[in-house]
């Protein structure tokens, strides 16, 4: 099983002193913070492309491609990659570039987006949301599978035998569909044979089931071996020595960070109550030591059958020492005993 980190590159105010950080600091740390899951033995380290003040990475591929000359094995990948504003062509040339010099790390992981910033900043039309997804998925599924493509469709000038390099290192460069519980969007990674990634922010593990269930059965009508497409989950997390030191690190930080989306979604402030629930062994929040981070994890592989894990961290602005601290607890203490477990498990 794989585990690793992800992150947006937040840039949003420290809850404790108000202070923000530079946007020149942030991406500095986020190398650092690459470097580190290489050191520690993670698996993988996904940035998500943002286009707000309180972002850094809308480029994700440029700042992985800071982090390849200082690590060796951690895998590459956006997360997630805004497919639906962005232009296929150069989100393969982007990655497949990133894979050649990372020596064949790179993932992307394609999403339609949770926030809607990029619609209009490059000229879209909300209201062709999943047209524009399906679309440009389709696309991109193309110039991966030959350096000459032949192509028409309704958002995007067509393609007449065009070429399109750099071609990248990994044949092909893999693609997983990144979705936040769409049952039609579960369906359409399963039926392309697409690996998939759940982000789970919230409820419970056994109500994603049915999710992977339909994604597993949508691959098998298609013809794929379900078997052979992993599927992973992402979730919001922090780790520190003790229960208690994670929760009130975390806490703060957390909840400006929700409070302020839920103000623009129209959510109630969020409380410690819930976050707290959250933290529960069902709840969908990774906060704690790194024993009860395991518990939870084991507790996800057997439910859902995940091959991957993805904890982000950190939601909101937390100090970069104990961000740090996080992911070398993740690797070093979390990784090596899950794995170990569910090796002895024969899953």
């Amino acid at each position: 099983m794989q585990i690793g980190i992800s992150s947006f590159a937040e840039t949003t105010p420290d809850p404790t002193t108000g202070e923000v950080m530079s946007p020149a600091q942030r991406a500095r740390e986020v190398v650092e913070e690459v470097v580190l899951a290489d050191q520690v033995g993670l698996d993988v380290y996904g940035l998500g492309e943002h286009h707000r003040p309180d972002f850094v990475a809308s480029a994700p591929a440029v700042l992985l491609a800071a982090a390849t000359a200082r690590t060796e094995r951690v895998r590459l990948t956006s997360a997630v990659t805004v497919l639906s504003s962005d232009d296929p062509v150069r989100v393969f040339q982007d990655f497949a570039t990133l894979d050649l010099v990372s020596g064949g790390r790179a993932e992307v992981i394609a999403g339609r987006g949770s926030f809607i910033e990029s619609f209009p900043l490059f000229g879209y039309d909300l209201a062709d949301y999943d047209d524009l997804f399906a679309e440009k998925l389709d696309l991109l599924l193309r110039v991966r599978a030959s350096e000459r493509v032949t192509w028409r469709g309704r958002h995007r000038p067509a393609l007449a035998d065009a070429g399109v390099y750099p071609r990248p290192v990994q044949d092909p460069l893999p693609v997983w569909v990144g979705v936040g519980g769409n049952p039609q969007s579960v369906v359409r990674a399963g039926t392309l044979g697409l690996p998939l990634a759940v982000a789970i922010i919230g409820g419970m593990p056994e109500q994603f089931a049915p999710l992977v269930r339909l994604y597993r059965e949508a691959a098998r009508r298609a013809g794929h071996d379900p078997a052979a497409l992993p599927v992973a989950t992402h979730s919001h997390g922090f780790l520190a020595e003790t229960s208690q030191g994670a929760a009130d690190t975390s806490f703060p930080s957390y909840a400006a960070a929700m409070t302020t989306i839920g103000r623009e979604r129209g959510w109630a402030p969020y409380t410690r109550a819930a976050f707290d629930a959250g933290r529960t062994l069902r709840g969908a929040l990774f906060v704690g030591s790194p024993a009860e981070v395991t518990e939870k994890l084991l507790l996800n592989h057997e439910v859902l059958g995940i091959d991957r894990f993805m904890l982000h961290v950190s939601t909101g602005t937390l100090p970069h020492r104990d961000v740090m601290r996080a992911i070398e607890l993740l690797g070093t203490e979390v990784a090596p005993a899950v794995r170990a477990e569910v090796a002895r498990r024969g899953a």
